[in-house]
């Protein structure tokens, strides 16, 4: 079918083209929609000179000193209010992720406690080597009395306010270093976010260096703290992920089945769901309705934590969800917490689908709230499952419209299992690098965005870095479009430079390997410590490099910061909004290098983001000799 240039232009995905020419003929109005009404965007925002922080204002700082003010009404300049503003998106990001972290935290004391309702702990041996992380003594005491000892040792990261965050301490000490010198080793957790608070509050912190750094501490007490607590958690409760095969796209949406979608972040509702659709009662209840079973897929990075340990397929990344709803298949849309659009309330309104929300965080428009809560877990979720089922018989066959697009994909790796994959030791990934058959790992991550053709910049970027030999790791919203695009299974080992190629079919493995969820970005950031404490050097002497090709979330600034804290050089595809202040784009871009060794660029291109990126890793190579 054929279909016009402005659907073409929204995405590279066929999928979407065939929802939104769906949409379009239905009336029905979609993300895209939305942002074309806002178009054109504030300029003042875009550039992040507008101040709100207090209630003189809110100011506007023009980027034309003969055209308008140059000072906010308390003297604030744009140097000041750009970098208050970008760092007050770090502490939102942080603030997100490192919940997701407090909240596993919680599920494992309660399941140490024996109060939890359902879950288990499933690894053992990480739960005992975090054990002896955190110098807990294990000999003769029980999973249970550990996990215990664990969880409180965990809670405490977040409120302490002497010492240093445990999991920082992964970095190799040349990395530790630096942070201390420039005093951006970070605290507790929620000491750092809170700070910035206090530092932006009008009348504080007015020193637009000072502020930044503050920025980069507080990420990295995400990125080392909050986000690779989440990580580890999870695996000790659910299981630490190992390569699993899928399937990914709408086309996994199922015209004859119960179709229920988990969307959002935390695994610990996603689980539960998943356990109590194979419930075999419910399961019966389902076929006595008439349908040929419970089809449970995922949205966004819950998503992803269910399918690389499970296999359980995904509908789609960020822009997909409103387009999951127009299939008028999808008996539930259940959400916990991040990224999920308020506009689903009014979508789910014009078919059949339940929207239900579960976390007393996050409640929304038009939705059911079935609050989920740890202690009734599994009994809970079956209740969210069973009004699922029963609302298969409201579904108007008329209206439904599912795309045959779905990929293959090869999910799940982990850090341990790449290092299995490796045959137990880094030596074959540093033989390769060090004879050039890899010229090094790029880790590409981040969100989609409609000002960016959906899917496009990580697709583009990432096949670029692939034919150059560079080996790619993602995450989140960029994995899910590499794995529709066909590149993470190992067949993709095709597209890859020749010497990629040999290294990628001599594993068995695709160039492109999916390490998990949002959070999970901490794993890439392990991976890179153990590179580097094998070489002796710090991460910011690897060939590696980052790039976020169509970010648009506070989450994703803290990562853009952490991951640049931690010595790697990371392209955006979107501009952030500190063009204001020549002051703080030169910090971001250049200055960073001689604090932390490492700085961010701007591209909008994902062919030239990912030439950066090369250029980048070959100046390291060389660097090092190789």
């Amino acid at each position: 079918m054929a279909y016009n240039e402005n659907i073409l232009n929204k995405s590279i995905d066929p999928a979407v083209h065939q929802m939104l020419a769906r949409a379009e003929t239905l009336g029905l109005e979609t993300v895209w929609d939305r942002y074309e009404k806002m178009l054109p965007e504030c300029g003042f925002g875009e550039l992040g000179v507008c101040c709100r922080n207090c209630n003189m204002g809110p100011c506007r700082i023009s980027p034309f000193e003969d055209q308008g003010p140059q000072k906010g009404v308390c003297g604030a300049t744009a140097d000041i209010i750009v970098a208050r503003n970008l760092i007050r998106m770090i502490a939102g990001g942080a603030a997100a992720h490192s919940d997701h972290g407090r909240d596993l935290a919680h599920t494992l004391l309660l399941t140490a406690q024996g109060k939890s309702g359902g879950y288990k702990i499933k690894d053992e041996t990480k739960l005992m080597a975090l054990a002896k992380e955190y110098g807990i003594d294990v000999n003769g005491r029980s999973k249970e009395d550990i996990a215990l000892a664990l969880a409180k040792n965990v809670y405490a990261e977040f409120g302490k306010q002497e010492g240093y965050v445990q999991f920082t301490r992964r970095a190799p000490d040349k990395r530790l270093a630096v942070w201390q010198k420039a005093g951006i080793d970070p605290r507790g957790i929620d000491r750092e976010i809170v700070e910035i608070m206090h530092r932006t509050h009008i009348g504080v912190d007015n020193d637009p260096v000072n502020l930044i750094l503050q920025g980069l501490k507080a990420s990295i007490a995400d990125g080392w703290g909050g986000s690779m607590i989440a990580t580890e958690i999870s695996d000790v409760l659910f299981g630490t992920p190992t390569p699993t095969r899928s399937t990914v796209n709408l086309g996994v949406i199922k015209a004859d089945q119960v179709n229920i979608i988990v969307h959002g972040h935390e695994p610990v509702l996603s689980e539960m769901i998943m356990a109590a659709s194979n419930d075999p009662d419910l399961v019966s209840r389902a076929t006595a309705a008439g349908a040929a079973g419970i089809n449970v897929t995922g949205m966004c990075c819950t998503g992803n934590e269910l399918m690389m340990r499970h296999g359980i397929p995904i509908a789609g990344n960020f822009l997909q969800q409103e387009l999951a709803v127009i299939t008028g298949a999808v008996e539930a849309m259940i959400v916990d917490v991040q990224c999920i659009m308020p506009s689903l309330g009014d979508l789910c309104e014009c078919f059949h689908t339940r929207f239900i929300s579960t976390s007393p965080k996050a409640k929304f428009p038009g939705a059911v709230h079935m609050q989920f809560n740890e202690e009734k877990a599994l009994e809970i979720a079956k209740s969210i499952v069973e009004s699922a089922v029963d609302n298969f018989t409201n579904r108007n066959p008329a209206k439904v419209f599912i795309p045959d697009e779905k990929t293959d994909c090869m999910a799940g790796f982990s850090t341990e299992a790449i290092l299995a994959a490796l045959g137990g030791t880094l030596d074959p990934l540093l033989d390769a690098i060090k004879s050039g058959a890899v010229k090094g790992i790029a880790g590409v991550v981040g969100c989609n965005n409609p000002k960016i053709k959906h899917d496009h910049g990580h697709v583009a970027l990432v096949r670029e870095l692939v034919k150059n030999n560079v080996l790619v790791v993602t995450t989140g919203c960029n994995a899910i479009a590499c794995a529709k695009a066909g590149l993470m299974v190992p067949e993709a080992a095709n597209t890859a430079g020749d010497g990629l190629k040999g290294v990628c079919q001599s594993l068995g493995v695709p160039p492109v390997l999916h390490m998990g969820s949002c959070v999970d970005i901490s794993r890439i950031l392990t991976v890179c410590a153990a590179i580097a404490n094998a070489l002796d050097v710090d991460i910011c002497d690897l060939p590696v490099a980052g790039a976020a090709p169509e970010w648009m979330s506070e989450k994703a600034v803290s990562i853009g910061a952490y991951v640049v804290s931690s010595g790697i050089f990371t392209v955006l595809g979107t501009v952030p909004p500190v063009l204001g202040s020549p002051l703080v784009t030169n910090i971001l871009t250049h200055a960073a290098n001689d604090v932390v060794g490492a700085a961010f660029a701007v591209e909008t291109d994902p062919i030239k983001g990912a030439g950066l990126m090369i250029a980048h890793i070959e100046k390291k190579r060389q660097a090092l000799g190789l």
